[in-house]
């Protein structure tokens, strides 16, 4: 049973017992109480249904929140499988620092070295006859 169905039960009580509701201290107290009971179960009511459309929202927006974690982790991956590529080093010969590059620069046959401005080139052609030897043997 409900609380608003238990309110409008004890409101049936009330009127079969005949209450004075007008000059009876005790009668005008009930019909007071019931009816700050039936506002009460009526604003139980209202919140319940709320909280219903909430939950539904909430789901909503889970759901959503869902699909963007997929599709960013998704990207997130991609990159990752980007990063697997292969990564080479070298050392600048003017600033001793560090260079990091990926295949693209190594094909390209040089590099511009960004802590002093140097102009480095790789020659490839040693690399390019010993993998045609390795073939042939």
């Amino acid at each position: 049973m409900e609380i608003t169905e238990k309110v409008a039960y004890l409101k049936g009580l009330a009127e079969g017992l005949a209450l004075d509701t007008e000059k009876s201290k005790e009668g005008k107290l009930i019909a007071a109480i019931i009816d700050v009971l039936d506002d009460m179960a009526l604003e139980l009511a209202d919140m319940q249904d709320e909280q219903c459309d909430l939950e539904d929202g909430l789901d909503a927006v889970s759901e959503d929140l869902a699909d963007v974690e997929s599709l960013i982790y998704e990207e997130l991956d991609d990159e990752e499988d980007e990063e697997d590529e292969d990564c080479y080093e070298t050392t600048c010969p003017t600033c001793e620092e560090a260079i990091y590059f990926d295949d693209s620069i190594l094909e390209e046959g040089e590099i511009i070295c960004p802590n002093c401005g140097e102009k480095l080139e790789f020659d490839l052609s040693d690399l390019a006859n010993e993998s045609k030897s390795e073939d042939e043997d």
